[in-house]
């Protein structure tokens, strides 16, 4: 395995195996120079959003990086703000323009139930939902991007897209390491060929210390950050560490020489809550 080893998504499309995150990297030289860094490091698959507000450093960080956009992948995500057909459209403009691209890889409905839409009555999102992944559907169509998916959605979310939709989401990116595996969801996902995208991999700092990830760590020479996105890798997810420090981008990414055992990746399983729990996606207030 390495960096330009791939999944293959249901449609064919194929997705490099580690993307570089850019949630929290403040637009302008740190998102800029980060992104630079990954591409530099061998990375080539970047991951942003319109709400993280850094498409556009991102989008000049690709283009002066000089690598043929075939070699890249790039994927971004709709805001709660446009959770209708007309404004997904727009969105997507909007955001190919801020990063300089005819296309995007992979687009993404960042969540499923934006608070907007829950004080327009308790079902509101299931029309909006529909609305919106069917101008995601159009889009794919014309080939402004390359593939469709989601994020943030539980099994609730998924069962009422699956109504309406007829083209299935490829892919659900959710926040998944070992405090929270989220199984059922992840089950469900592969059951319905969505390949399962991990934000925050490297948990919310509270996994460091534990002795079950240090003990691991000086077993195989890794930093903990290098142990947790190895675990990531061998549960089949698709990990998208983010960092601003070339030391790190460059460490994150040196993990294709050692893999875990069934026995440590079911200890870093029993893991569950110690970092945290994902936000859920209901009862969200943004």
């Amino acid at each position: 395995m390495s960096l330009v080893d791939t999944y293959k998504l249901t449609n064919g499309i194929e997705i490099p195996i580690i993307g570089f995150g850019t949630w929290q990297s403040a637009n302008g030289t740190e998102a800029y120079q980060s992104v630079r860094w990954a591409l530099e490091a061998g990375y080539r698959h970047i991951d942003t959003a319109a709400v993280y507000g850094n498409e556009d450093s991102v989008g000049r960080a690709i283009k002066d990086s000089g690598i043929p956009r075939a070699e890249l992948f790039v994927t971004t995500k709709l805001w709660n703000d446009a959770h209708t057909y007309e404004r997904a459209i727009q969105a997507l403009d909007t955001s190919l323009s801020k990063l300089g691209l005819d296309y995007v890889d992979l687009y993404l409905i960042h969540w499923p139930n934006p608070a907007a839409l829950q004080k327009q009555g308790k079902d509101a999102w299931i029309d909006a939902n529909a609305d919106t992944w069917r101008a995601l559907e159009d889009e794919y169509k014309i080939g402004k991007t390359t593939a469709i998916g989601v994020s943030n959605f539980q099994i609730e979310h998924l069962e009422a897209l699956a109504k309406t939709q007829t083209i299935a989401p490829m892919v659900n990116q959710n926040f998944l390491n070992p405090s929270d595996n989220q199984q059922e969801l992840v089950d469900y996902d592969k059951d319905h060929g969505m390949l399962n995208e991990a934000y925050s991999p490297l948990g919310t700092g509270k996994l460091v210390d534990l002795p079950q990830v240090v003990s691991l760590s000086e077993k195989y020479n890794k930093s903990v950050p290098q142990i947790l996105i190895r675990w990531s890798l061998d549960k089949g997810f698709l990990p998208l560490p983010k960092s601003t420090h070339e030391t790190y981008i460059k460490a994150n990414a040196d993990v294709f020489d050692f893999a875990l055992t069934s026995t440590e990746i079911e200890s870093l399983d029993s893991l569950t809550g110690v970092g945290g729990f994902h936000t859920d996606a209901s009862s969200a207030d943004f």
